[in-house]
């Protein structure tokens, strides 16, 4: 059983991906730490040498080498916020395990990121705007999922039972 999140900054991909992981009996993995081991550069460094569309080449990579079992099978994968906006990423994601979507609201998720320094798509002083307008674009490729959570004002672990129930309710547990 392999479990993808996906979600935008801030809504809790790898701190829910983390518990879940564990109390279903699966490997986690982070794609941003896949990434950065990949390129040798940190995700900031990326955006900063080859902006975000040599990141979202390097996330593609990324995501192949996971769906193909270079990292194991029966695995939770945390995505990036933007891993969805290419369709070849979500088909592959699709095909290789359950999609779940986390969401928040956006006072949660700014909350959730504070200043957001090893954010690159949150600098600056609109960070309001940028996330309204971010999840504005992505709205049709974050609905492409097979389950959606809203985790504002949720624990972690309400997040995982969430998840589980779902899980169950399909035989996939």
């Amino acid at each position: 059983m392999n479990i993808i999140l996906t979600g935008f900054m801030g809504t809790g991909k790898s701190s829910v991906g983390k518990i879940l992981a564990r109390e279903c009996g699966l490997e986690f993995l982070d794609l941003d730490d896949i990434i950065e081991t990949a390129s040798g550069a940190s995700i900031k460094e990326i955006f900063n040498s080859g902006g975000e569309t040599e990141f979202r080449r390097l996330e593609a990579e990324a995501i192949e080498k996971v769906v193909s079992g270079a990292y194991g099978a029966n695995c939770v994968l945390a995505t990036g916020g933007g891993a969805v906006l290419r369709k070849s990423n979500r088909d592959a994601l699709r095909r290789w395990g359950t999609v779940v979507l986390l969401t928040a609201s956006v006072d949660e998720m700014l909350d959730r990121v504070g200043k957001a320094e090893a954010r690159p798509l949150l600098s600056g002083a609109k960070r309001r705007d940028t996330i309204e307008r971010l999840m504005a674009e992505r709205d049709s490729a974050y609905g492409d999922c097979d389950l959606s959570v809203d985790t504002t004002g949720l624990t972690m672990a309400e997040v995982v039972a969430r998840i589980k129930g779902f899980l169950k309710e399909r035989g996939l547990n």
